[in-house]
């Protein structure tokens, strides 16, 4: 029976099976790409739009929560293509609701920002 790693050894493997999951994210799935530089305009000005802890916190994680269903979708649409090729109007399900998280998580992300930039302005 295989031994698995414990202690500071599973946490190494695990964290290296987490970087290698982002970088084939990035060099694989072009919606990823997308959604992690457009990171490189959100970070800074969630530093000009927040007003608090709690506000840059909500700004940040609705980003990340982006890239997380992006993750998610990924793995999805790659497990069913591993299952076949061919039309299965399940496969065609799953990858579809995939899609609708990602959705749903960019509407979250954007309500966030809009209610806090209007909550600030109010201000």
């Amino acid at each position: 029976m295989l031994q698995k790693a414990t202690g500071l050894k599973r946490f190494y493997y695990a964290s290296r099976y987490s970087w290698q999951g982002l970088k084939a994210a990035y060099n694989n799935e072009p919606a990823f790409r997308y959604e992690l530089w457009a990171g490189l305009a959100l970070v800074p000005a969630s530093f000009m739009v927040a007003q608090s802890a709690l506000q840059w916190a909500l700004l940040i994680t609705s980003w990340l929560l982006i890239l997380v269903m992006e993750l998610i979708n990924t793995a999805i649409e790659a497990v069913v293509d591993r299952a076949g090729k061919e039309y299965n109007p399940m496969a065609g399900l799953a990858k579809d609701l995939g899609s609708a998280a990602v959705t749903v998580s960019i509407m979250i992300c954007t309500i966030f920002w809009l209610a806090i930039l209007i909550d600030n302005s109010a201000s």
